[in-house]
């Protein structure tokens, strides 16, 4: 691993494992990110350099996805409309705080992508403990991304079909599994094999475009609602006070935008952390009333009976709900190897780290590893896809590794780095924000223990 001057733990040259190799690690950032080199001469000044609005958007980009259709569902988990605002208000503060810490470390250490920073500022086994949770949080989105082309395209396929559903019959070409083994295989195979995604920049684009229509449909429907629609129960209050937690998965996973916010923290024209603070919060006060919005309208349209994905509660037949759907297909069919990549960079480094290859020396064999790696990452989750019909299982799981991503590291990270800081007096300030990453650190640990507890309790005694 590069070091630069003021780096935080510096000795990792001592480690066991390479260091040279651990730059392979650097594949993971945004692929919409144009970074520039990893020097203090050139920061910034470059032609790809991002200004602070196109940081915001970049930021908006990553938070926002698929995971919005998951947040009625949850407004009904937590209780209601009050309820599931103040939740988000209150992580809000934290999911902020995170993406200002990880920016302050990244200068510190001098490292330009999450995984990196953590490796740099808190050492080999929170780096390695890192890596393996980016690569199980983007396994199991990929997983969830298939089920939701499942879901989307069971209603779409419903809509067509002329036969009355009441009729029993089905034809084998429109049963679920083949129409996500069809679409997998033809479409997200294709685009996952590549060794660089930058082309998909586009496609991202009009994904983001179709997450803000489906948000205005959801909006719209329910100030203009169907006339068939029969009055439903609006619950008012969580059934318990440990209820509200159930919804904290899905917070967590559609605002975790924080393993890419440090590249984009780096490939802004004046990377300073101040600056990132006043981008990081126009870009969640915006994600925030996009949730909102679609959350709250979509719990009050179909209350307690609302679906884990909002878009299955619509009928079949309503063309705008039809081009929703359309939409959501196209943002996880561009989504899908965007994720890949970044797990399969993880998965890459930490093979180089273990064998001490250095990346010279492996050009011959990365191209059969790659192919080994992207086929059976794909063969897993669609497997796992086409047996887990409910994304909210899914998303309870990978919703706790989001809370790591945004709390335990980030924690961890200022606590480390507040701790290196050689001060003859510690001054109230140093006190704060030690005691600010200790409760960090505990706070994920609980929202990560419990949620995933609780849902393999779930799943086990369903």
């Amino acid at each position: 691993m590069a070091q630069g001057t003021g780096s935080i733990n510096s000795d990792l040259k001592d480690w066991e494992w390479s260091a040279d190799a651990g730059e392979r690690a650097r594949l993971l950032q945004s692929p919409s990110v144009e970074t520039v080199p990893k020097s203090g001469e050139s920061q910034g000044n470059g032609p790809g350099a991002t200004s602070a609005l196109g940081a915001v958007f970049i930021v908006v980009n990553a938070a926002l996805g698929a995971g919005l259709l998951n947040f009625p569902a949850a407004f009904s988990m937590a209780g209601g409309v009050a309820a599931g605002i103040a939740l988000q208000m209150c992580m809000l503060i934290f999911i902020i705080g995170g993406l200002v810490i990880l920016a302050y470390c990244s200068q510190a250490s001098n490292e330009r992508t999450y995984q990196e920073v953590v490796w740099a500022v808190c050492g080999k086994v929170p780096g390695v403990l890192c890596e393996v949770a980016i690569a199980v949080y983007t396994f199991g989105t990929c997983i969830a991304f298939l089920i939701i082309i499942g879901d989307q395209e069971d209603k779409i396929i419903a809509a067509l079909v002329t036969e009355p559903e009441e009729a029993g019959s089905s034809h084998w070409y429109t049963d679920r599994k083949f129409t996500i083994s069809i679409t997998a295989f033809l479409l997200i195979l294709p685009l996952s094999i590549p060794k660089e995604i930058g082309f998909q920049k586009y496609a991202s684009s009009l994904s983001v475009i179709g997450t803000w229509y489906v948000t205005a449909v959801i909006i719209i429907k329910y100030i203009w609602p169907d006339k068939e629609l029969v009055p439903v129960e609006i619950p008012t209050s969580p059934s318990t006070w440990t209820a509200v937690f159930n919804a904290v998965p899905t917070i967590c996973f559609g605002f975790q935008c924080h393993v890419s916010s440090v590249p984009v923290f780096n490939s802004m024209k004046q990377p300073e952390v101040k600056t990132w603070g006043a981008v990081v919060t126009a870009a969640m006060v915006i994600a925030l009333f996009v949730y909102t919005g679609t959350g709250v309208c979509g719990f009050l349209t179909f209350g307690a009976g609302v679906e884990q994905d909002v878009l299955m509660s619509y009928p079949s037949n309503d063309i705008p709900v039809a081009l929703a759907r359309a939409f959501i297909i196209l943002c996880v069919l561009t989504s899908y190897p965007i994720l890949h990549f970044c797990g399969r960079a993880v998965l890459e480094g930490l093979w180089l780290r273990y064998t001490g290859v250095t990346v010279e020396e492996d050009v011959v064999r990365e191209r059969r590893r790659r192919l080994l790696q992207t086929i059976s990452w794909f063969l897993l989750t669609l497997l796992l896809a086409l047996f887990i019909p409910d994304i909210g299982k899914v998303i309870s799981v990978i919703g706790g590794l989001a809370a790591c991503f945004i709390f335990v590291f980030p924690g961890l990270c200022l606590i480390q780095a507040k701790l290196s800081e050689i001060q003859e007096t510690r001054a109230i300030s140093w006190w704060a924000q030690v005691s600010y990453g200790v409760f960090m650190v505990t706070l994920g640990a609980f929202i990560f223990g419990q949620t995933t507890a609780n849902a393999i309790f779930v799943d086990l005694t369903a």
